[in-house]
């Protein structure tokens, strides 16, 4: 998952214009005193201050920083000469740095560190944030020179990116309300301020649950867990004040590895609807409330634009085009997906039976039980295969790969002279392999922590553009493995190891990017997740297995034995996978092309649960009153689809690497690879793209033959 900071809500990037060199004004002097502001000093082109940042700067910082943004906005709007493309379009392009240095700290906070002081400022801050955007999007004169630059761009068009950039702002501004009269633009902004306050306090409310809803074991309730988790929920209880008992935390990392292995049942159950329950407790934080105020706010909104729904408005510039194509896409896999479950639940029963366990399987049994049947029917066992996964070895193994598809050489940097916001974060220097030219700064971030938001993700400091000067890249990868005990080894799951693949993409992607203007690093939703995707596949290819996958202990490597029992299960619980993401993707859909008039949350997606012939035996991934992808903000509301979708594009272009002479490590198609899919951003039409390197579109055959599915 890419994880934008707020700067990326509504508008492209917009930054302090760099023409600037007039004597310091009194309010750009006070702007040095505050550290969050200042631009970044020390070496590699200047980096973050994270080991000075401080709550107490935030609020200063960001209303500065909005000040000065408009005050250049506002000269751009007001010249006099005539609109071009240089002293409009370039002039925004270059606006506003102060305050995106401000949003470098403000996501770290929101997303690594919050804290209670924090998230009381973010919860100020958000309407005033919402205001700003707005001040910017319904600014009509500066709408009419973007609008006049456009008009003469369809006429006489500018060189490709140039040309990409003026498309993109000008429907950017459009999508934002920019051509509504007066009293819509107020009512248009309105909504947004209000929905900046609910998508802040959806997200706290959800943390709130994932740091409260605690289990503690005793020793007598560790039945099934290993060794390495046991000691993990050891330390943690003793951080929480609970010594000699062992915690299981809300969060995935802790929550998924206990339903997996542990004996005791009941406290499955607990375990599980502490999790799948959050944000749906019926007390001051549940969310049921709050995301039926934002769904009317959406479709308000989006009907001052004169669409019927929110989805409408939202997909017109992504891939799918609109929501009929994505449903489309979503109810082709799905028949296939629950009649997989199906199948699955019968082994499962049928392993139960065996055992002499009288039970049906319910939702907390599902993971406990298809562990057991991937034992019998493949011999694999995911504790084993575990004790192979190290994470620093998994680590090197993204390194390799990094080295052997984009010729990258990932170096630590010494000690302490690149800050960090945190003991556990860690920082590589990036080059070029050959040429030692340098290209960015890596950050990883692998340890869940109190204040930290769950999941995973990727994000930037700064993104490489060449408008201004070449710039490097400053790129994260933050993680929630469970920190182990001293001197122990950070064993992962096969699942696990696959998401921080898939998240070390998105740090590619942004490190091979090739554009010149900030606008163009932004991404298609429902493309976007797919260089991640297409990552993922090199864990599983023989170089990484024979080289990186080696005992934690005996630091033999992986047997051919387990590799091909690895392998032969690789669709396995294809049916749990497919199912509980689907369900999640649909009922966001679903969600925003309801009437939200009077809607029941809980209602809903009970009844359209049924109504799609979900599997009692298992959840969403993602319940609505936790489902932070479309509730804490826009990124991916109505497209959480597009992780579907772009499996559609990985499972098409990994058969391209597999028909070529030297697979996943070929080199012409790696070089196409870095050249059409990564290098671009949103410099090219995704499907134009896409077409460069494959030689035609995608199809879904490849997506089903992938999952085991039958092929239509």
């Amino acid at each position: 998952m890419i994880f934008k900071s707020i700067k990326a809500v509504a508008l492209g990037s917009i930054i302090l214009l760099a023409s600037c060199k007039e004597e310091p004004k009194t309010e750009d002097k006070l702007m040095t005193d505050n550290i969050l502001l200042q631009e970044w000093g020390g070496p590699f082109q200047g980096v973050p201050a994270f080991d000075k940042m401080d709550v107490a700067d935030v609020k200063e910082a960001i209303e500065k920083g909005m000040e000065h943004q408009l005050k250049q906005i506002d000269a751009i709007a007001k010249n006099e000469e005539d609109p071009t493309f240089e002293n409009t379009i370039v002039a925004m392009e270059s606006a506003g740095k102060p305050l995106n240095r401000v949003f470098a700290y403000y996501g770290i906070m929101s997303s690594n560190m919050s804290s209670p002081e924090f998230r009381k400022v973010q919860a100020e801050l958000a309407p005033k944030l919402s205001d700003f955007r707005s001040k910017i999007s319904q600014n009509e004169a500066l709408f009419k020179r973007i609008k006049t630059v456009y008009d003469a761009s369809q006429k006489n068009p500018l060189e490709p990116q140039a040309q990409r950039v003026v498309d993109l702002t000008y429907k950017q501004f459009e999508m934002n309300g920019a051509n509504l009269d007066a009293e819509k633009k107020k009512r248009y902004a309105e909504i947004n301020k209000e929905l900046s306050t609910l998508y802040t306090k959806f997200s706290n409310n959800v943390l709130h649950d994932e740091e409260n809803y605690v289990t503690y074991l005793t020793k007598d309730q560790l039945g099934g867990l290993s060794e390495g988790f046991i000691k993990s929920a050891a330390k943690i209880a003793s951080g929480k004040g609970q010594d000699g008992k062992y915690a299981i935390t809300n969060t995935r990392s802790s929550m998924d590895p206990f339903l997996i292995y542990s004996t005791e049942r009941e406290l499955r159950k607990q375990v599980w609807e502490n999790y799948y329950s959050r944000g749906d407790n019926g007390d001051e934080y549940d969310n049921n409330k709050i995301i039926a105020e934002i769904l009317k706010l959406r479709k308000e909104r989006v009907g001052l634009l004169g669409y019927n729904n929110y989805a409408q408005w939202r997909l017109q510039d992504r891939m799918a085009k609109n929501p009929e194509n994505a449903m489309d896409l979503m109810l082709k896999v799905w028949p296939a997906a629950t009649a997989r479950v199906k199948e699955e639940v019968v082994d499962m029963q049928a392993v139960a039976n065996e055992l002499g366990d009288n039970i049906t399987i319910q939702p907390w049994d599902y993971r406990y039980y298809a562990e057991k049947v991937r034992k019998k029917k493949y011999d694999l066992d995911s504790d084993e295969v575990k004790q192979y996964l190290q994470l620093d070895k998994l680590t090197d193994a993204m390194f390799f790969v990094a080295g052997e598809l984009f010729n990258y050489k990932f170096t630590p940097v010494e000690e302490g002279s690149v800050p960090v916001f945190h003991e556990d974060v860690n920082v590589w220097e990036v080059t070029d392999k050959d040429s030692g030219k340098h290209i960015g700064l890596w950050y990883l971030d692998p340890y869940a922590r109190e204040g930290k938001r769950s999941g995973a993700w990727a994000t930037t400091y700064r993104s490489s553009t060449t408008f201004e000067g070449e710039t490097n890249v400053l790129a994260s990868n933050n993680s929630n493995f469970v920190k182990p005990a001293p001197g122990e080894a950070v064993l992962v799951s096969w699942d696990d190891a696959t998401t921080f693949f898939h998240e070390f993409g998105h740090a590619l992607h942004f490190f091979a990017a090739d554009v010149k203007y900030p606008t163009l690093q932004g991404g298609v939703r429902d493309y976007t997740e797919f260089q991640s995707q297409l990552l993922e596949r090199w864990l599983s290819t023989d170089k990484v297995i024979n080289q990186f996958l080696v005992h934690y202990k005996t630091e033999e490597p992986i047997t051919a034995e387990l590799v091909e029992k690895i392998k032969k299960a690789s669709t396995f619980n294809q049916g749990f996978g497919t199912t509980e993401y689907l369900a999640s993707a649909l009922i966001d859909m679903k969600l925003h092309l309801a009437d939200p008039t009077d809607i029941d949350i809980d209602k809903f997606e009970r009844e359209t649960l049924d109504e799609l012939g979900m599997p009692k035996e298992l959840p969403m991934r993602h319940r609505t009153p936790h489902f932070g992808h479309v509730f804490s903000g826009e990124g991916y509301a109505t497209a959480y689809y597009g992780y579907m979708w772009a499996d559609v594009l990985t499972s098409d272009a990994s058969e391209a690497f597999k028909e070529a002479p030297d697979g996943f490590y070929d080199k012409d198609v790696a070089d196409k690879l870095v050249k059409y899919l990564f290098a671009p951003r949103n410099a090219m039409d995704p499907a134009e793209a896409y077409r460069k390197f494959r030689g035609r579109d995608a199809k879904i055959e490849a997506l089903m033959r992938d999952r085991g599915f039958p092929v239509p």
